[in-house]
């Protein structure tokens, strides 16, 4: 695997469209969560909900992480991850319309946090695979990845909000850990921490 794949891979991103225009799928083919698993459609929390993120967030959602490249690198989890990055509004788009579909393969999951208040995207929560983990239960390797265990696999995750919702951030943190804990079905998780 090249560098940039290796560290698309190690973030949990699907890399955006290279410059041929094609796009490379790096995530295993492996579920991230048992078939039988209801994925929550979102969760409500006091001043934020989450909901599933897609192409409809797009403008929103660009207009939310661009107005805060600076304090997104510095929130916990992102140091060296790559993102985020200048990019075009089309390329966002296309960034949302993969984690739509890896949502929808029950690949990653990637919500939208959305102030109550107004509907306003102030924020982003990414649930993906730790890379090079199996299900856990699962059988030894080779078997094709079908495994035989009922729990899901480790799990990743990181989190942001806008600069301007920074007080949000620790709360956001403890309440998507809670709703991970209790609600998914993941044997671990691996959530940088916050003060």
């Amino acid at each position: 695997m090249n560098t940039l794949a290796g560290t698309l891979a190690a973030r949990g991103r699907p890399p955006a469209a290279g410059a041929a225009g094609r796009y490379y799928r790096l995530m295993s083919d492996e579920l991230f969560v048992p078939a039988d698993f209801a994925v929550p459609g979102g969760l409500a929390a006091g001043p934020f909900r989450l909901e599933p993120l897609g192409p409809q967030h797009n403008a929103a959602d660009y207009a939310a992480w661009t107005s805060s490249l600076d304090h997104i690198q510095a929130t916990p989890g992102f140091a060296g991850w790559g993102w985020p990055h200048p990019m075009s509004l089309a390329d966002n788009l296309g960034d949302l319309e993969r984690h739509a579909q890896d949502f929808a393969d029950r690949r990653g999951f990637t919500y939208t946090v959305l102030s109550t208040s107004g509907g306003d995207v102030i924020g982003c929560v990414y649930i993906y695979p730790r890379p090079g983990e199996r299900p856990e239960g699962e059988g030894a390797a080779g078997d094709g990845g079908t495994g035989n265990g009922t729990g899901g696999r480790p799990a990743r995750v990181r989190s942001w909000v806008r600069a301007d919702h920074a007080d949000l951030d620790p709360v956001l943190y403890r309440t998507v850990l809670a709703w991970l804990h209790s609600d998914w079905p993941f044997p671990s998780i691996d959530y940088a921490p916050r003060p």
